[in-house]
C-alpha cells in the first residue's frame, strides 16, 4: 500500500475510540437484556464486531500490527430480527441432507416395512427402487428417528439446519401446503441451529477426554430394524403427523456443533 493510501494516525485513533464506544454499548445492552434472544444485544454485538474489524484493518494498514481478537465473520450471520417482540405463533423449518451409500440396505429395510404392513406374509407392496424405498421409510418413521438410525437404512448424513421462525398468526389448515417454504424470512428467525462436519476442524482432542477410544458406540447397521405396530403407509401422499417443514437448505452429523442465534 502506498503512503498516500495509508490511513492517518488520527483515523486509527478514531477507530480505536469507536471500539471502546461499541464495547460500552454492548455491555449496557447485555446488562439490560430482556431475554435470551434480545434483539438489542444482537445489534450491539454486530456493531462491536464491525468496529473491531475496522480498527484491526486500519491498525494493520498504518502500523503493520494486528489485534489479538478474532473477528467473527458476518457472511453467514442472521440478519437483525424484525419479527414480533413476543412470538405467539411459530413455524419450524428443518433441512437434513443424506447420501444413499448402501442402496441394497435401504431397499431391504423398506421391503421389511412393506411386508409387515401386509401382515408379515412377505406379500407387501414392492419397494424395488430407491424412490419407492425412501417413500416407505420416510412415510413410516419420524424424521428424528431416520436421523438417529440412518446407518441402518443405508444412509450417510450431511449437513442440517433448523430454523424457528415467528409468524404473525397461526396458519389455517392447508393454507401453505402448496408452497410451504416461500415465507421462510431470515429476518423472522427467532433461533437457528446448524450441524455440519465442517465444524470438526474446530474441535480439539480435549473434547474426547473421558472416552475410551476402544469402545465402539456406533449402532450396528447389520441389526434388523425392530418395528412396532405400524400405521398404514401411503408412499404417494402420506403427510399425516409431520410436525416440521423441510426446506431445501441442511442433517445432524457426527462430531458437529450446534449454533443458535
Amino acid at each position: 500500500m502506498s503512503d498516500a493510501a495509508q490511513p492517518t494516525a488520527a483515523e486509527v485513533r478514531a477507530a480505536a475510540e469507536a471500539v471502546k464506544t461499541a464495547l460500552d454499548r454492548h455491555l449496557a445492552a447485555v446488562e439490560r437484556r430482556s431475554g435470551e434472544d434480545d434483539p438489542a444485544v444482537y445489534e450491539a454485538f454486530n456493531e462491536l464486531a464491525a468496529a473491531a474489524e475496522e480498527y484491526d484493518e486500519l491498525l494493520y494498514d498504518r502500523y503493520d500490527e494486528v489485534t489479538p481478537f478474532e473477528i467473527p465473520g458476518t457472511d453467514d450471520a442472521l440478519p437483525p430480527y424484525q419479527g414480533p417482540d413476543e412470538a405467539n405463533a411459530l413455524s419450524v423449518l428443518l433441512r437434513r441432507d443424506y447420501t444413499v451409500v448402501e442402496p441394497q440396505r435401504l431397499l431391504a429395510q423398506a421391503q421389511r416395512v412393506a411386508d409387515l404392513e401386509a401382515g408379515g406374509t412377505g406379500g407387501g407392496s414392492s419397494a424395488d427402487t430407491v424412490h419407492s424405498a425412501l417413500g416407505v421409510l420416510f412415510g413410516e418413521f419420524e424424521p428424528d428417528e431416520i436421523s438417529s438410525r440412518h446407518k441402518e437404512f443405508g444412509l450417510e448424513e450431511g449437513d442440517s439446519t433448523l430454523w424457528v421462525t415467528a409468524v404473525d398468526t397461526p396458519a389455517e389448515p392447508g393454507e401453505w401446503l402448496d408452497a410451504p417454504f416461500d415465507q421462510a424470512d431470515p429476518h423472522r428467525v427467532v433461533c437457528r441451529f446448524d450441524v455440519s462436519v465442517v465444524f470438526d476442524d474446530e474441535l480439539d482432542d480435549d473434547g474426547l477426554d473421558g472416552l475410551d477410544p476402544d469402545v465402539d458406540i456406533d449402532i450396528d447397521p447389520d441389526v434388523p430394524v425392530p418395528l412396532d405396530d405400524t400405521d398404514d403407509v401411503d408412499v404417494a401422499d402420506d403427510t399425516d403427523g409431520v410436525d416440521v417443514d423441510e426446506p431445501d437448505g441442511v442433517g445432524d452429523a457426527p462430531d458437529a456443533r450446534r449454533a443458535g442465534r
